[in-house]
């Protein structure tokens, strides 16, 4: 038993000595990589509590209040729940604290960049206590959780256009015939893919023999809208670039393909029902990693983005009063440098995908049976996605004509 305690103290302190470690190389530049890496950390929490935890949650009395126990995924979905709500209100709080912070003068920059051993033993307590409280706190949570998920959806497309027209102005900018060809050879490569892809969804989503007229008419939809983009940016009066329109048709597509996807899989024109009870650990395994990659990079480039809630740049300070030595100089114009991206905005961003993640990992809890068992599946995925694709349309047309219907306006 004395072994035991000493083993397990040396295994502690060299947890702790090892953290702190961590911790300490965290620097100013690798700080948006830490918040990374802690989201990503709830979303692998959240993955674990989802499988093993509902036994031990049966056993709760505040949470199996009920006359009759819940089936077991109740109690998956509301671990998910329950930790995207700790990890939502760590966040938020820091987004709420960050609010106003433009230069690095301000204390809260470096709040922002360090204190990351209390950063996480916050976040520990907040996730844990979120265990002791109500399910109605948890089921109000969940209803907001699914307007959140949409407003993060929405974000994710202001900044794919963002990106392509960026890309676009980049490569047009070198004025070469190299980019110029470059331009030409990646949009056809994308329309070759868009439509090589709606081939593959005809075959998969609407087979023979099968009343699918709901797929069918998804399908169409989205090759009316890729019509639409190359029919808006040719148009004289826009005089756009078709790398951006062969870019969002691919994406379109896409969506359009997550959304199929994403139907029951009991469903008789889903082509992969097929395939339901075949689903390994692995596959599952990959299929979050991809969400995870995909909310990360989204909450990155949200972050940095200069078109979205950017800070104003600060005025820079006068002369001080009093002399100071070079080396202090050079450090009080360092810390008056204005903030590279909003730090209020970033952590936002990271609240909305944290209900985002959560709606994945529970097939916006409406996931049974064997769909229970997978990521991202259930009818209000599928109609999210192909609303998002609707808007992802909506949004690329308006940046196409919005500068001919407001010449006045700069956009």
């Amino acid at each position: 038993m004395w072994a035991a305690s000493c083993l397990a103290s040396c295994c502690a302190a060299c947890a702790c000595d090892a953290c702190r470690t961590v911790v300490s190389g965290i620097s100013r530049r690798s700080a948006r990589i830490a918040y990374c890496g802690l989201f990503a950390l709830s979303l692998i929490v959240s993955w674990i509590l989802r499988e093993v935890a509902a036994p031990l949650m049966e056993k709760i009395p505040w949470i199996n209040s009920f006359h009759t126990t819940p089936n077991r995924e109740w109690f998956e979905t509301d671990a998910v729940l329950r930790v995207s709500l700790g990890n939502f209100l760590f966040f938020t709080i820091l987004a709420i604290l960050m609010i106003g912070v433009k230069n690095q003068k301000d204390p809260r920059d470096s709040m922002h960049h360090g204190g990351w051993m209390m950063k996480i033993i916050c976040w520990c307590l907040m996730v844990i206590f979120m265990f002791f409280l109500p399910n109605g706190i948890i089921s109000f949570y969940e209803t907001i959780s699914k307007f959140g998920s949409g407003l993060f959806l929405l974000v994710q497309v202001v900044l794919l256009l963002d990106f392509v027209h960026s890309w676009n102005d980049k490569w047009v900018g070198y004025d070469e015939q190299f980019w110029y060809v470059a331009l030409l050879v990646v949009s056809l490569v994308c329309y070759l893919a868009t439509f090589a892809f709606n081939g593959l969804l005809f075959h998969f989503f609407t087979p023979s023999g099968q009343d699918c007229g709901l797929n069918t008419f998804f399908i169409v939809m989205t090759l009316i809208l890729i019509f639409g983009f190359a029919v808006v940016t040719l148009h004289p009066s826009v005089g756009g670039s078709i790398l951006p329109a062969s870019v969002l048709s691919l994406y379109c597509t896409y969506l359009c393909y997550s959304a199929l996807a994403s139907e029951p899989r009991d469903y008789e024109c889903n082509g992969l029902h097929k395939h339901s009870k075949a689903v390994s650990s692995g596959t599952l395994a990959l299929g979050l990693l991809t969400t995870v990659l995909s909310v990360v990079y989204s909450a990155v480039r949200a972050g940095s983005s200069t078109t979205l809630l950017s800070p104003p740049s600060s005025p820079r300070a006068g002369k001080p009063l009093l002399p100071l030595d070079k080396v202090d100089e050079e450090e009080e114009k360092e810390r008056s440098k204005p903030v590279s991206y909003s730090y209020s905005f970033f952590h936002l961003i990271f609240s909305l995908a944290s209900m985002y993640s959560a709606m994945l990992l529970t097939g916006w809890s409406t996931s049974v049976g064997e769909s229970g068992k997978l990521v991202d599946v259930g009818w209000p995925s599928v109609w999210v996605r192909i609303v998002t694709g609707w808007a992802t349309a909506a949004l690329f047309i308006w940046s196409q004509v919005a500068p001919i219907l407001f010449p006045e306006r700069e956009f």
